[in-house]
């Protein structure tokens, strides 16, 4: 799974970064690839405790807490 390099470089951008590197771009790709990867194994840890099966935006939720 890869996040779309403009979409990517559109955030930078929103963050405030005003000149980006393709390699910056790639490299927040991969970081947010990694955390979302990291968000939905411990959202499927809440789904599977509630025994279900189905990811459910409250397990996202149920993570701030």
């Amino acid at each position: 799974m890869t996040f779309a390099k403009a979409q990517v470089k559109r955030l930078i951008k929103k963050s405030g970064g005003k000149r980006i590197s393709k390699d910056a771009v790639n490299t927040m790709s991969q970081l947010m690839e990694d955390k979302a990867l990291e968000v939905t194994a411990k959202a499927l840890k809440f789904a599977k405790y509630a025994k279900r099966r189905t990811l459910k935006a409250s397990d996202f939720e149920m993570m701030q807490l």
